[in-house]
């Protein structure tokens, strides 16, 4: 256990999550984490204030292997009837994977978060549930085939989704909502995902007034689709996201460039296959967006590209749906290209057939298919086809989990085990870190910079920066 003094107070850390941050002495509010602390999915932030009321930023799943990831899932540390408001920044399964479980569990209060993000999170729960759905009806038929007595089950069914949409409450960006006396939420961009937003809290209990943010995941600066970060009012208190905290990422503007490259190596010099594990969710519509850009200024030739991802493919319409999102840059493209992530070319694959298919076809082409982490999805078949063959390219584009297929590829092993089966890595394994939807350090830094650090004297103590789901504190 590491402690960190503050002015207000002791922040502890224990194993894999911060047990709690109490600053009551000036603020009334206790602040607890129930993950993202010193690793990077599960986030949820519990804010308990003097008053009784709790509200929970963000309620999301832990990811990784299944054995821990389960059990982490399994109990959230806190009564889910207990929580009276759910405020949610973006729609990323691990800071939104775990809300219909709450809502199973009792919680029945409104659950904050723009309109984008209710749209791209009503998407990722129902896909989410079906998942676990399907896994547990192989698992049963699996363990009845062993006699086994105790059956595994879904940590929720689409119908505990169909209850949890229906609580979302859509607020805009820049509107301060009053949620209650005591409290007033105000939503800036992000810019990391469609509809992610950072928080902004003026919380007023028992006369005390304590500003707080909350930032979510921030997106990068310059981002080729999206806005990037808006600035923010004033806090006391700051919860800030810090995956690359301690990394520097190459240039947005490199990206195209660095794939223009990949893609005339593998594809035209080679004759191979280049696949590309992507979230559904805005890292696929930027991989679409830079090939379209290539395409169309004929810095690349005509390759066959596939999206081999039914939620990618729904995803993709979802975004299109809210163009209010994207850049400026974005926007004036639009003038002349309708549709800036569709191209002669490209082709969504809906059937199992018709994605066993490309397993078969031996021409160049790109893969884009889900995950981003590899470690679920048709993207491993695709992987575990071509990571044996050379002239075929492996581009991880996001981060992933250590334990993930996407994880130990990128630790350069030269053999994986893909479906129970050791393979070969010939392929080449190429890391491009220029697509990250995260804020590097230099980023963070930038973000925070206008915050002044005298604020809170006058109250007597300063403001408070707790920096999560990162490696900084190992």
């Amino acid at each position: 256990m590491s402690i960190i003094p503050t002015k207000t107070g002791l922040i502890h850390f224990c194993g894999n999550n911060y047990q709690s941050v109490v600053i009551h002495q000036y603020l009334g509010m206790e602040i607890s984490f129930h993950g993202a602390a010193r690793t990077v999915t599960g986030s949820k932030f519990l804010l308990t204030l003097d008053s009784g009321r709790n509200v929970l930023l963000d309620c999301g799943m832990f990811q990784g292997r299944r054995k821990v990831a389960g059990a982490l899932n399994a109990h959230f540390g806190f009564e889910p009837a207990g929580i009276d408001y759910v405020i949610l920044t973006h729609a990323h399964i691990d800071h939104s994977g775990l809300l219909p479980k709450l809502v199973k569990e009792g919680f029945k209060g409104k659950i904050y978060c723009t309109r984008a993000t209710a749209d791209v999170a009503t998407l990722l729960l129902y896909d989410c549930a079906h998942i676990q759905e399907y896994d547990i009806l192989f698992q049963h038929k699996r363990r009845h085939k062993k006699d086994k007595q105790k059956l595994p089950q879904p940590l929720y069914r689409r119908q505990d989704v169909d209850e949890t949409v229906a609580l979302f409450e859509m607020v805009d960006y820049d509107f301060p909502l009053k949620i209650d006396e005591e409290i007033t939420l105000t939503f800036r961009d992000a810019g990391h995902i469609l509809g992610s937003a950072t928080v902004f809290l003026d919380v007023r209990d028992h006369k005390l007034t304590t500003k707080l943010l909350y930032t979510g995941d921030l997106g990068r600066y310059h981002n080729s689709i999206l806005n990037s970060p808006k600035p923010v009012p004033q806090p006391e208190i700051v919860i800030c996201e810090s995956t690359y905290g301690n990394s520097l990422h190459d240039s947005t503007d490199s990206a195209m460039s660095q794939l223009k490259n990949i893609v005339l190596e593998t594809c035209v010099e080679k004759g191979g296959k280049l696949v590309i594990p992507a979230f559904s969710v805005g890292r696929c519509q930027e991989v679409l967006y830079a090939l379209n850009n290539l395409f169309n200024n004929n810095e690349i030739p005509l390759i066959p590209v596939y999206v081999d991802s039914p939620l990618s493919t729904e995803a993709t319409k979802v975004i299109r749906s809210h163009p209010e999102c994207f850049n400026q840059n974005v926007q004036e493209l639009m003038v002349e290209d309708s549709d800036p992530f569709t191209f002669r070319g490209l082709k969504f694959i809906a059937s199992v057939e018709q994605s066993k298919a490309l397993n078969d076809n031996d021409e160049p082409c790109i893969i884009i298919s889900a995950s981003g982490m590899a470690d679920a999805g048709r993207v491993r078949h695709h992987i575990a086809n071509t990571i044996g063959n050379s002239r075929n390219t492996v581009l991880i584009i996001g981060y992933c989990e250590a334990s993930t297929l996407g994880g130990i590829l990128m630790s350069g092993v030269e053999e994986v085990k893909i479906f129970g089966k050791i393979r070969k890595v010939r392929a080449n394994v190429t890391i491009l870190h220029s697509f990250s939807a995260h804020a590097d350090y230099e980023e963070i830094c930038r973000f925070l910079s206008p915050i002044d650090p005298a604020l809170g004297k006058s109250a007597g103590f300063f403001p408070q920066l707790i920096l999560l789901w990162s490696h900084i504190f190992s």
